[in-house]
């Protein structure tokens, strides 16, 4: 049998009863050296998604700010806070007090807002080694935890001590865009939350301090905001 014929029986992609010779087999491809191989993207196999626990109205929606603004990846665990949900040994195993928010972390538990925050920032956020600027956000999470917050919302205090701290908190906004100057920063959502709070909660008159407005509409307009708090204050 002639050379055409050979290859004939030899590769199967000649059609079988053709009347003419199969052409010769195409030569194989040279193998590649695996750094020119053709990559191939698998879908990532999922891991410990964080958690996040709170109520249906509850500061837990600040800590779901900040998340939104750092992009993590996280579940919301909405707690049944008027049916006492958040006081079952399930929740209290992760924060003995009961409160809200809390968060698991792969096999690590946290509670408090502000130590919530601070966590946050220094494992996922963009923040600064040195130990100054750290110490200076943890100043503002505290401030807004500890004194804005309840400066602004005790009833009896109120009226002291709104003009003691609005007033040179509009001094600053008046230099500055953010918190800590330019940039955007979780000590952004600890003061900005407390601050976009009064307008939803409170009938103060702000208008002696401008430059806190305009702060808090530029706080409550950014995407991260609307998508946590923004979205559940108007429903």
């Amino acid at each position: 049998m002639g050379r055409w014929g050979e290859y004939r029986f030899k590769f199967p992609f000649c059609p079988s009863g053709t009347l003419l010779p199969c052409p010769p087999a195409p030569r194989p491809l040279p193998l590649l050296p695996h750094y020119q191989l053709p990559i191939t993207h698998y879908p990532l196999p999922k891991l410990n998604m964080l958690k996040l626990y709170g109520g249906a109205r509850s500061r837990a929606s600040i800590v779901q700010w900040y998340l939104e603004e750092i992009g993590v990846p996280y579940e919301f665990v909405l707690l049944d806070m008027q049916n006492g949900e958040h006081r079952q040994p399930e929740f209290l195993a992760i924060n003995p007090m009961g409160k809200v928010p809390a968060i698991v972390d792969g096999d690590f538990k946290l509670w408090e807002s502000g130590a919530i925050l601070l966590y946050l920032a220094q494992k996922y956020g963009k923040i600064s080694d040195s130990l100054e600027k750290q110490a200076e956000i943890a100043q503002w999470v505290l401030f807004g935890n500890a004194t804005l917050g309840p400066g602004i919302f005790v009833e009896a205090s109120r009226d002291r001590e709104t003009p003691r701290l609005l007033t040179p908190l509009n001094e600053i906004f008046e230099q500055q865009p953010f918190v800590l100057g330019e940039e955007f920063s979780v000590a952004d959502v600890a003061v900005g939350s407390i601050l976009a709070y009064i307008p939803m909660m409170l009938k103060l008159d702000l208008s002696a301090y401008p430059a806190v407005l305009d702060y808090i509409k530029r706080m409550t307009e950014r995407p991260a905001y609307q998508k946590a708090i923004g979205a559940r204050t108007a429903a």
